[in-house]
């Protein structure tokens, strides 16, 4: 099946999941054939409700710290040293877990701000 006839297209997977309004087997497909392992690593961490939405920010809970994500853009190592901030199809999994996870009702939000949160960590 060509690209088109399932709907490729990397902005095609955030319609159908806009759409669906959950991952499904054919959306979850389509984010990896797009995305390969940022992918996957960033439907494991709408999963595990790693996405967090604060008054100021919306945040992704890494594995080893926390990543603030703002108009597409991420404050991660991979965004700022291995992809191209003028290509919209290149995205760290920061950045499309919170794509995910709000086509899919599953942003954990707080009504703080993410500046409050840090003081205490």
């Amino acid at each position: 099946m060509t690209a088109d006839a399932r709907g490729g297209g990397d902005d095609d997977w955030r319609d159908a999941l806009e759409a669906a309004g959950e991952l499904t087997p054919g959306i979850v497909e389509r984010v990896l054939d797009a995305h390969g392992d940022r992918g996957r690593r960033a439907i494991d961490a709408v999963g595990e409700g790693r996405v967090k939405q604060y008054v100021d920010f919306t945040v992704v809970v890494g594995h080893e710290d926390e990543y603030i994500v703002e108009d597409g853009g991420c404050t991660c190592r991979d965004s700022q040293y291995n992809l191209d901030p003028d290509d919209p199809d290149q995205r760290c999994w920061h950045v499309l877990a919170a794509e995910i996870a709000e086509r899919v009702g599953a942003v954990d939000h707080h009504d703080m701000y993410y500046s409050e949160v840090r003081e205490f960590l």
